[in-house]
C-alpha cells in the first residue's frame, strides 16, 4: 500500500473501532437507563430483565460486526503479511461464533432458520 494511503486506512480503521465501541457502550447505557425507568414504574420484572437482554445483546451484535470491519481494514491496509491475516482469521472466526451465540440467545433459532 502506498504511504499515501496507510495513515487515511488507520484513521479509517480506528474511527469505525471506535464507533463500534461507541455503539455498544451507548445502547448497553440506553438499555440500563430504560430498564431503571421501567423498575421505578413497576412493570413486570421478568419481561423487563428478558428486553433488557435482548437489547444488550442486539448492541453487542451491531458493535462486533464494527469492530470486525475495522479489523478488516487496519490487516488488509495497513499491515498485511501472513502473522496478521492469521490473526484476522482467529478473531474474525471467535467474533463470528459470537455473533451467532448471541442470536441464538436473543432470538432461540440460528440465523439461517428465519423463515416462518
Amino acid at each position: 500500500m502506498s504511504e499515501f494511503l496507510r495513515p487515511i486506512a488507520e484513521w479509517c480503521a480506528a474511527i469505525i473501532e471506535a464507533i463500534g465501541i461507541g455503539i455498544i457502550a451507548l445502547i448497553a447505557l440506553y438499555a440500563l437507563f430504560d430498564a431503571a425507568i421501567r423498575l421505578l414504574r413497576k412493570e413486570e420484572t421478568e419481561r423487563i430483565f428478558m428486553e433488557l437482554r435482548q437489547q444488550l445483546g442486539r448492541g453487542i451484535l451491531i458493535g462486533l460486526e464494527f469492530l470486525i470491519a475495522a479489523d478488516i481494514i487496519h490487516t488488509v491496509a495497513v499491515d498485511l503479511t501472513f502473522e496478521t491475516v492469521g490473526v484476522l482469521a482467529l478473531v474474525v472466526v471467535v467474533r463470528t461464533f459470537l455473533s451467532f451465540a448471541l442470536e441464538v440467545e436473543l432470538t432461540g433459532r440460528w440465523p439461517w432458520h428465519r423463515g416462518k
